[in-house]
């Protein structure tokens, strides 16, 4: 079983990535204006 899962967003003016563990809390999160 995988232990994180990564959601990615790509939106018109950044792109943002969220890393959530196994229970569902955000492990990281960063965001790149573009």
């Amino acid at each position: 079983m995988a232990q994180y899962v990564a959601a990615i967003d790509q939106g018109t003016t950044s792109t943002r990535c969220i890393v959530f563990d196994h229970d569902g809390h955000v492990v990281c999160y960063d965001q790149k204006e573009h």
